[in-house]
């Protein structure tokens, strides 16, 4: 059965980027976070920081991306349970958790 992957993210670029990534990788975007293998999640997103604890408390490895400026974010993101990283490392270390 294919990784089945929540993605949150209020960029569209970013969302397509990571849809075509994960189809690439031979996995399948879940709009359903109690399903998900793996988790991505924007953080500037709507409610970002309730959904990475819902998913980090259940056990989910969840992937953080923000702004490499916003280093309050990140090391939020890390303190609730993620690994986070800058946009510029998202689409990386997505392939990397999916091979």
């Amino acid at each position: 059965m294919a990784k089945r992957v929540y993605v949150l993210t209020r960029d569209l670029l970013f969302r397509s980027k990571l849809r075509d990534l994960v189809a690439a990788m031979g996995a399948v975007i879940t709009r359903d976070a109690s399903v998900g293998d793996l988790a991505v999640i924007e953080l500037e997103a709507d409610a970002w920081e309730q959904r990475l604890q819902e998913l980090t408390g259940r056990g989910v490895p969840t992937l953080a991306f923000g702004a490499h400026v916003n280093a309050e974010l990140l090391r939020r993101a890390r303190e609730l349970g993620a690994e986070a990283v800058p946009n510029s490392q998202v689409e990386r270390r997505l392939t990397e958790l999916l091979e």
